[in-house]
């Protein structure tokens, strides 16, 4: 017997999850110390280092070329 998935349909777009994660991480930093407050901040990098790949995927000259006829 196989179990359906819950599918979401996503209201705010996949670049702007990123900004709002890295900046909830880092006002988050902010309030911490010590190895906490480093962690929240290597999740922030994360966050706005996937931000700027997924920027160089979409970019025009990522896109792949037509096939010549």
């Amino acid at each position: 017997m196989t179990t359906k998935r819950n599918r979401r349909k996503q209201t705010v777009s996949f670049d702007e999850r990123l900004r709002q994660a890295a900046r909830e991480a880092r006002e988050a930093a902010m309030r911490l110390e010590g190895a906490a407050r480093d962690i929240m901040l290597q999740k922030a990098r994360q966050a706005e280092t996937a931000l700027r790949i997924n920027g160089w995927l979409a970019s025009p000259r990522q896109q792949p070329t037509q096939p010549r006829q």
